[in-house]
Parts: C-alpha cells; structure tokens; sequence
C-alpha cells in the first residue's frame, strides 16, 4: 500500500466576485492559483518532516487535473457590506522531524482578517499543545498562551493565511478562501 506523507506544501489564498456562488468559487481558486487542481479536503495533521514552501514554487509543483490534498477554509456572501473571512492556522512543534504539527479552519462572518487569522492560529496551537501534554488555561488570551506554547520550548511556530472581503455593493457572490496545499509527498 503506498502512503501519501507530504514532504511538502505551502499557503494561499484567494477572493472572487460573480453573480453566480460557483463561480465566485472558482475566481477565488484562480487568485489563488490552484484552479486547474481537484482539491481534497483533509483533516488536520502537518507530518513530521514536512516543508513549508513558497507559494510560487508549491504551484509550479502542481498539474492540470492534479488531485491535491489540502487543509482549507472558504466563506461566501451575497449580502452587500458583510464582512466575511477564511482562514488556515498552523502550529509547528519543536522537534519538526518526528513530531507532527496542527493545521485548522476558521471560517466567519463579521470578524477582522486580524481576528479570524488569530483564531485559527489559537486553535491550531492549542490542539499541538494539548496533544504535547502542555497545560494551560483555556480561557486565557490567546497572546498570553502563544508566550507559555514558545516558552515551552515544545511549540517553535505558529502562524496563519487569512483572506477577508466584505460582500460585493450590488450584492453579487463574494468568496473567500485560505489553504494549505500540499505540493509533493514523499
């Protein structure tokens, strides 16, 4: 049986505008880059050893009618002015080599690119932390814990892809989406 470990991947995003919700879609797909991609949706693990790349080079990696693993987060809206957001956080253990890492999805209505990225990049960090056996208090703010996941020395990075819009003036399909693509396996 083969096993599809990435070695590889990288961030990106993307926002569309169109009167039809697909078609938003797939614009915001194409900013991003990955349109001529099938995308599969994966759940959260970053394998141990995987490098995180740039985004120019991830694509040139990539194939038309590729199918491509990712972790991603999409939010859409046809209401004119509302705030939408999509984001993908990430947390990065101390000992990358042979210790996986958290990817997670946030996806919002309302909330700041600022306030959505943060969230997703708490939520990662905490599921690596508690998986680490880290203790902490969850109601504490998210810059508090950030400082006791680093001072751990266990958690080494952490760090988000937000991509936010506000719904389109006459109230055609607004899309937003935030991946982690990963580009090659080893």
């Amino acid at each position: 049986m083969t096993k599809l470990i990435p070695s590889s991947m990288f961030f990106t995003k993307g926002v569309g505008v169109h009167k039809d919700k697909l078609a938003s879609f797939e614009l915001a797909l194409r900013m991003a880059g990955v349109q001529a991609c099938n995308l599969v949706a994966v759940s959260s693990i970053l394998a141990p050893g995987c490098k995180i790349i740039g985004k120019k080079a991830g694509i040139a990696m990539l194939e038309p009618g590729q199918v491509v693993h990712c972790v991603y987060a999409r939010q859409d809206t046809n209401e004119p002015n509302r705030l939408i957001a999509a984001s993908v956080g990430l947390a990065v253990p101390a000992d990358r080599k042979n210790q996986y890492g958290y990817l997670s999805e946030h996806h919002s209505f309302g909330e700041t690119r600022k306030i959505t990225g943060d969230y997703a990049e708490d939520l990662a960090a905490t599921m690596l932390a508690t998986c680490l056996g880290l203790e902490f208090d969850p109601e504490t703010a998210w810059k508090q814990r950030e400082k006791l996941y680093r001072q751990s020395g266990l958690i080494v990075q952490t760090r988000n892809i937000t991509q936010s819009a506000e719904g389109n003036l006459r109230g055609l399909w607004t899309t937003v989406f935030a991946a982690a693509i990963f580009a090659q396996y080893r």
